[in-house]
């Protein structure tokens, strides 16, 4: 077995899991706005009991309304609850999982908007990202919503939930209270390390009153919150002793609080299994299982953190949204097969706070959260398919159609597959995006794609090979808007810098602080140019998730990258462009290289020729509009299941 430790069976307390494979709680929004359970809910979890993970841990289940830290968490805070869970956890226990369920209060960590009330604390602190003043909690209050942690446990024990996770992590109210960080109270539940702890401490031994003495506890926490005077490892290594002592089965070792959200949610920039160490460390000091969690993406590492003694279990958090097959798939040794997480932050965390979105997807696998409404299945009757481009939209739609049983052949005008996407991976902490293309292609080649490289589409070549259907996936080009100056010969575009088919001089002129020139910025700056960026709007960045963005600007601060932000280009000259801001006219001159990173327009040259000469056509991506890749790929999907 090339996976011995990985696929080996483990206890915590008296539970038996399969496997040491874990899906962390994560926050979905998953549940109706009564906090009950939809079946939007059911099918995320099942498929990832079908998917071959040991132990399912159901995300932030709220103990109390008022400690909601998004608007749609499940609820735990009543009896009424009981029967939606009951019929969720029958579900998953059909596919030999088990699972857990995460008793939930966000203190703080949450505002007016989404509790309809002041959020509480042990001390009258604003949570830093939140920004609301808590109501500090009085001595009897707290001894109230020990109670209500007891009787969650309880109502998960009779909903058939096979263990409880008490969340102690990442500075919800239990964080809290256990912090010096956010407890100044000098009553009995804080003052000294002691005091702080007995929040938790009598958590636990109520639900030990209220469920069987047997009946698993896992205790969460952050082994290093990661902010000036939060807690740190040293003294998390005393908290495990204390918790372990106060009776919990097993601990779940995560990192970082609101106040260091780049590296609770850590992005590409930050290095695989990042927060190992702590686990490590917890395990010198305890008997119990401990779990793992953070970007750990590769079975491999998995398995080496395992052998090596660094944990007894490890949680692949975004990974089991990327994809819930991946034990399966380990197991039958599919790992070429895996869907990666890329690190993107886009559909997870990025919809999360999306108001527009809400609820948490995966850009490179666009049915989670879909899984009751995408579904691949087999073709009623097989089509020859056509799909014109090869980046992750048309890659996306080809592999899907042909395992769906269609005939079908991807056309790229390039002499390699990627598009736009492939160039994406260039700059700095960008390289797993081609984990993502690899996934794509290798799952064509599986059900039978035929890819053309260095083909550009034409009428003619469609009208002859005849197809049912034709995707057009053909991208977008960069924008040149309309400014004297603009069509200097001597002008590069972002994409051909990254690409290596031009090459930049010594001092470097970006025009334009979206995604694109920012981080052509940062692979200009990793390599020792001297490099100003001019953009019209307040800030540079702004369309790079939050986490991305906090690194990336630590690397454009390091390489002294300078930004000119609210400047309007109304000229370009040979070595610097004429702007205006504030009402005044500037000019930023004496550059070797101005690079043009001003967006990007759709290309769709074919539609308008072959519609009603073609059955069925279709187009996706940058092809309709100029976007992110995440539309792309979801549109490719959506697509590709119907067809």
């Amino acid at each position: 077995m090339e996976y011995p430790v990985l696929l080996s069976p483990i206890k915590i307390g008296t539970m038996e899991v399969r496997n040491r494979f874990v899906v962390p709680p994560m926050g979905t929004n998953f549940a109706n706005p009564d906090g009950s359970v939809s079946q939007q809910l059911i099918d995320y979890w099942v498929v990832r009991a079908k998917g071959g993970y040991g132990l399912l841990i159901v995300e932030v289940t709220a103990i109390d309304p008022l400690g909601k830290a998004i608007p749609l968490q499940p609820g735990i805070w009543d009896d009424k609850f009981i029967p939606g869970w009951k019929q969720l956890v029958d579900e998953v226990h059909k596919y030999g999982a088990k699972i857990a369920v995460q008793l939930h209060h966000a203190g703080r960590q949450t505002t007016h908007e989404v509790i309809g009330a002041q959020p509480v604390a042990p001390s009258p602190i604003p949570c830093p990202v939140d920004r609301e003043m808590p109501k500090e909690l009085t001595t009897e209050e707290v001894y109230d919503l020990i109670e209500k942690f007891g009787d969650a446990a309880r109502r998960a024990r009779d909903a058939g939930f096979d263990a409880v996770e008490v969340h102690g992590a990442h500075g919800y109210l239990i964080a809290q209270f256990m912090s010096p960080y956010s407890n100044k109270r000098i009553d009995e539940f804080g003052g000294d390390f002691i005091g702080r702890m007995r929040f938790p401490v009598e958590i636990i031994k109520n639900i030990r009153r209220k469920v069987d003495s047997s009946y698993p506890i896992i205790f969460r926490f952050s082994g290093d919150e990661r902010v000036p005077g939060g807690r740190t490892i040293d003294e998390s290594r005393m908290v495990a002793r204390v918790m372990e002592k106060a009776g919990v089965d097993a601990l779940h070792v995560s990192t970082a609080v609101y106040g260091s959200m780049p590296w609770l949610i850590a992005p590409s920039a930050v290095a695989p299994g990042y927060n190992v160490y702590a686990a490590e460390e917890i395990k010198k000091v305890v008997d119990i299982p401990v779990i793992t969690v953070g970007r750990i993406n590769d079975p491999l590492m998995a398995e080496d953190i395992l052998e090596d003694g660094k944990a007894d279990m490890v949680s692949l958090g975004r990974e089991s949204l990327a994809d819930p097959e991946l034990p399966n798939k380990v197991a039958a040794g599919l790992t070429e097969e895996i869907s990666p997480c890329i690190g993107c932050m886009q559909a997870c965390v990025g919809y999360l706070f999306d108001p527009n979105q809400l609820k948490i997807s995966c850009l490179v696998n666009p049915f989670t959260g879909r899984e009751g409404e995408l579904k691949i299945e087999k073709a009623e009757k097989s089509k020859k398919v056509m799909i014109v481009g090869g980046g992750p939209g048309g890659l996306e739609a080809a592999w899907i159609a042909a395992k769906r049983g269609h005939k079908v052949t991807l056309y790229e005008k390039e002499n390699v597959l990627g598009g736009q996407y492939r160039i994406g991976a260039i700059p700095p902490t960008k390289q797993d995006i081609l984990k993502a293309l690899r996934y794509y292609i290798t799952m064509g080649k599986k059900y039978g794609v035929e890819y053309k490289t260095g083909v550009e589409v034409t009428e003619d070549l469609i009208m002859k090979e005849n197809p049912n259907v034709v995707i057009l996936a053909t991208g977008g080009v960069p924008l040149a808007p309309n400014i004297k100056g603009i069509d200097n010969p001597k002008f590069v575009k972002a994409v051909d810098v990254l690409e290596g088919k031009k090459e930049a001089g010594m001092n470097v002129l970006i025009v334009g602080g979206g995604m694109v020139g920012v981080e052509t910025a940062d692979f200009l700056g990793e390599h020792y140019h001297n490099v100003t960026i001019v953009e019209m709007l307040p800030e540079i960045a702004r369309d790079e998730q939050a986490a991305v963005k906090y690194f990336l600007m630590e690397r454009l601060n390091k390489y002294s990258v300078k930004a000119v932000t609210n400047a309007t280009v109304k000229e370009f000259l040979n070595d610097g462009v004429v702007y205006e801001k504030d009402g005044k006219e500037e000019r930023l001159t004496g550059f070797d290289t101005v690079v043009l990173a001003m967006g990007a327009k759709a290309y769709n040259p074919l539609e308008e020729k072959i519609k009603g000469k073609v059955p069925e056509v279709y187009v996706i991506g940058d092809a309709v509009k100029a976007r992110k890749a995440v539309e792309a790929i979801e549109e490719a999907a959506r697509v590709a299941v119907k067809i």
